[in-house]
């Protein structure tokens, strides 16, 4: 059994917790302004569009959905943010695997409510842009080209996002993960 537990040593070298460290900080900065920048461009995204004498008008609150998608995405840029500041306070200190699996549970939260928000967005955008001919929807997106094309370019942003908060999550799971040495 010892020679299993050489394979695998209980502490990492300085070196590797080092870059693993620099990891995180740098994929939860690309992970922040990534959400907050697809939050802000949604939040701002709004069109009017004059037809027949009646002005109509698409933004974000026009949706549940959208305001879903808006708030999903500035919640996990503050929270990864805040994260940020965890990291710094307690993984500095040594490689404890407890402070590493609450940055787990933080990360696979966070990674869930994108996930969600994009998944919510890009169905209500599927329908903005091509329509459902069996429910009678017509397609928004040939009268509000820009509201789309800002809407689309939110949901991009966000799917960043998700990728390094997969990342992230991913990482935190290695790091997190304490192998038990059993002596016979």
């Amino acid at each position: 059994m010892n020679i299993i537990a050489d394979k695998f040593p209980q502490n990492p070298p300085a070196k590797t917790q080092k870059i693993v460290l620099r990891t995180q900080i740098c994929l939860r900065i690309l992970a922040i302004g990534t959400a907050l920048a697809s939050a802000c461009v949604i939040l701002t995204s709004k069109q009017s569009m004059e037809i027949v004498g009646i002005t109509f008008t698409a933004r974000y609150s026009d949706s549940p959905t959208t305001k879903f998608f808006a708030f999903a995405n500035a919640i996990a840029g503050v929270f990864c943010a805040l994260s940020i500041l965890y990291l710094l306070c307690f993984c500095l200190r040594g490689p404890n695997p407890t402070n590493y699996y609450y940055l787990f549970l933080h990360d696979l939260c966070m990674m869930s409510l994108v996930l969600a928000g994009c998944a919510s967005e890009t169905a209500v955008g599927y329908i903005g842009r091509y329509g459902n001919s069996h429910a009678g929807w017509s397609p928004i997106c040939d009268h509000f080209g820009k509201f789309c094309n800002q809407t689309m370019t939110s949901v991009v942003l966000s799917y960043l996002a998700l990728s390094f908060l997969l990342a992230l999550t991913i990482m935190s799971a290695g790091t997190s993960r304490q192998i038990p040495v059993y002596d016979s």
